[in-house]
This record gives structure tokens, C-alpha cells and sequence, in this order.
């Protein structure tokens, strides 16, 4: 059996595949942003993530995030570090701000600003 076809077809393979895994590497799963998390440890981050996943209600989550945002408070402070005065607000259930669509470039309506995008 010649070792030449099979080595151009893993050749060939391995090109095809290189952008799509070099892509899938750079593009990781975004998650929100941990207001403090860069006074945090991974477990830390981990465990706050998990904790607000279990809260049942809006309001709980918003008591975690305001407890966690004194902590984080306190910790910049005994470290010497500066951070915003006020935790970002979340809207809800989602990526957060700006995640979504909205108006600008690219969500309208197209040719001749129509709007909807939907059928002409």
C-alpha cells in the first residue's frame, strides 16, 4: 500500500481544518463580565457564576451581585485598587448590554430604509 495518497489526504484534512480549529480557539464562549473578577481566583469566579445560576429570582441575583460588589469593594481597597463605584447594571436574563440587536448599520431595513427587513 503506498503511504504517499494517505499522507496528502491527512495533509489535505489538516489544512482544511486549521482555520476553523485556530477560529474556535480564539472565539471562546463569552460569559458576562464579574464586576471585581480581576481580584478574584478562577475557583472564586466559578463558585459566584454557579451561585447566581441557583438563585430562583431576579431579585435574589441582584442581592448576590450587590453583596459581591461590597466584597469586591472592600478587597480593592485592602489591595490598593481602584474600581468603579457602581456594579453594571444588568437588564436581565442574556448577554448583557449591547448584545443584542439595536438600531445601527446592518439591523434595518435595507434598501430604501423600509425597515423590518421582512418580506418585499
Amino acid at each position: 500500500m503506498n503511504a504517499r495518497p494517505r499522507l496528502l489526504a491527512i495533509a489535505l484534512g489538516a489544512m482544511l481544518l486549521a482555520p476553523a480549529l485556530s477560529v474556535n480557539a480564539q472565539a471562546q464562549p463569552s460569559q458576562p463580565a464579574i464586576y471585581g473578577s480581576q481580584l478574584m481566583t478562577q475557583q472564586e469566579r466559578l463558585e459566584y457564576r454557579e451561585r447566581l445560576r441557583n438563585a430562583h429570582t431576579q431579585q435574589e441575583r441582584e442581592q448576590l451581585r450587590l453583596q459581591h460588589h461590597r466584597e469586591m469593594q472592600e478587597r480593592a481597597r485592602e489591595r490598593g485598587v481602584t474600581l468603579p463605584d457602581t456594579p453594571r447594571r444588568s437588564t436581565g436574563p442574556g448577554p448583557g448590554p449591547g448584545a443584542g440587536p439595536g438600531p445601527g448599520p446592518g439591523m434595518g431595513g435595507g434598501m430604501g430604509g423600509r425597515g423590518g427587513g421582512g418580506s418585499r
